[in-house]
């Protein structure tokens, strides 16, 4: 047996990096922008950019920190080149979203009903908010990232992070105001 080289090494650290973060890069590009295909594609960039950068990564912040800050400006770049305001179909939504609500046995079809109908709901509720706010959101409650890694990822101060999901919250509630009451 061969002692493996150090691009071997490198190359099997990558894979299991990428195992370990590939399904949350995709789930917050899937949850800004509301396509599976384009999270796809976005993750593999984000994932080849940190190959491309691997020499110049210096540590001084955990990792996730680095990964979803370039998440961000990917995603930030193809909102912009979208020109902002892309419809989604409600099935390519609902087909992309993480799940706010847990699933039960119990339910009934009605309840699943209500179900799918608030799901559809807090996804369009979501994507209406600013960019901003909106990655603050899906970093905080889909990645449960601490307010100083959010603001990490975002470049702004830990209360600007807090004042943005603050204002994000707020422009939820009043958008799902009609099933809050209920």
């Amino acid at each position: 047996l061969r002692e493996p080289d150090l691009p071997d090494l490198l190359k099997l650290a990558f894979k299991k990096l990428i195992e370990r973060h590939q399904n949350a890069v995709i789930g917050t590009v899937a949850k800004m922008l509301g396509n599976s295909s384009d999270a796809e594609d976005i993750s593999q960039q984000v994932f080849l950019r940190i190959w491309r950068n691997a020499k110049r990564y210096r540590p001084d912040a955990k990792f996730t920190t680095y990964l979803f800050t370039i998440t961000r400006n990917l995603v930030f770049n193809e909102t912009r080149r979208r020109g902002r305001k892309k419809e989604v179909s409600s099935d390519e939504r609902e087909e992309n979203s993480h799940h706010l609500i847990e699933e039960s046995p119990d339910r009934q079809p009605d309840s699943e009903l209500l179900q799918a109908e608030l799901q559809r709901a807090v996804d369009d509720a979501i994507a209406k908010l600013p960019e901003t706010q909106r990655m603050a959101v899906v970093l905080r409650r889909y990645e449960q990232l601490s307010y100083e890694e959010i603001a990490d990822v975002l470049k702004l101060s830990v209360s600007a992070v807090k004042s943005l999901l603050f204002r994000a919250r707020t422009t939820l509630r009043e958008s799902l105001s009609a099933y809050l009451d209920e």
